[in-house]
């Protein structure tokens, strides 16, 4: 791994961070979506936040090898097919019911991790990840949900999600330079998505300064930063504790939609706002060690 992060804890805070930054996104993307195609959206955010990428970074992204960039152009494929599943189903159903469906990676993922891995999953992350997942219901069901073809969307961009978590904890812990790796990663989701627009779509510049507005920020908040730093902040945890991480993204959704929309404070918002801080602190506290087996001579 090469700059990457070596403290769990600074990796973690920057995680949550690049969480934190990408939770504006749900309701940004449905603003410009009612006005501008999907693809043609995905295009001009992406790449727009790696032409800021490049000229604040050239010199690292010209001495880029082989490995980085390959590993950017895999974690970008997936994330492509992650944000094309996601905002398919947020054009279809509410953004509440979106948060808790793709947010069900958090218990997709170790799942995942025990299969590959040939071994049961460890006691105290399913339940850290069930804390953190019950705490996300909490926070984004209300009257009920529907289950159709928005749903069904969110389903698989959650198994997507997962597999893009655990494909980049695979390749940040290898001999990379993480930051690269996620520049490449923002241009290869740009550039496929500039691609789909021009095969299905009629592409087109944002107009108006709520489109502006919205790209602007989708581009510099949510893909320059979040995506961006992902691989980066993943180099130095697990990918187990990166699922977990993911509960943060509707708490902060709901601390902000209080704040700055002056949504209501309910109960329900507490209850699901502790529990995603109880799963998060419970898995800092340490594993017990075996005890000692004492031979008899």
């Amino acid at each position: 791994m090469k700059n990457g992060i070596r403290s769990r804890s600074r990796a973690e805070l920057l995680l949550a961070g690049v969480i934190t930054a990408r939770a504006t996104s749900y309701l940004f993307s449905k603003l410009i979506m009612q006005s501008m195609s999907m693809f043609n959206m995905l295009g001009i955010r992406f790449l727009l936040a790696f032409t800021l990428l490049l000229i604040l970074f050239f010199k690292r992204i010209r001495k880029i090898n082989r490995k980085t960039f390959a590993a950017g152009a895999v974690m970008g494929c997936l994330y492509f097919l992650v944000m094309t599943a996601e905002l398919n189903g947020l054009k279809r159903t509410s953004s509440g019911n979106v948060s808790f469906l793709e947010n069900t990676a958090i218990v997709i993922v170790p799942l995942l991790q025990a299969l590959l891995l040939r071994r049961f999953p460890r006691w105290k992350a399913v339940i850290c990840a069930l804390l953190c997942l019950i705490g996300v219901g909490f926070l984004t069901i209300g009257s009920g949900m529907a289950f159709g073809a928005g749903e069904m969307f969110c389903m698989l961009a959650a198994f997507l999600y997962a597999c893009a978590i655990l494909t980049t904890d695979r390749l940040t812990h290898g001999n990379i330079d993480a930051l690269a790796s996620g520049i490449v990663q923002v241009g290869i989701i740009g550039a496929l998505s500039l691609t789909a627009s021009l095969l299905f779509e009629a592409p087109r510049l944002p107009s108006g300064m709520l489109e502006w507005t919205g790209i602007v920020m989708l581009a510099v908040v949510c893909s320059g930063f979040g995506f961006t730093l992902q691989p980066v902040a993943q180099s130095g945890t697990t990918a187990e504790r990166a699922g977990m991480f993911c509960a943060l993204n509707p708490m902060v959704a709901t601390i902000l939609g209080i704040v700055f929309l002056h949504e209501a404070f309910t109960v329900q918002s507490a209850v699901g706002g502790g529990l995603i801080l109880a799963g998060i602190l419970i898995s800092e506290l340490p594993e017990p060690k075996p005890k000692e087996k004492l031979l008899r001579v």
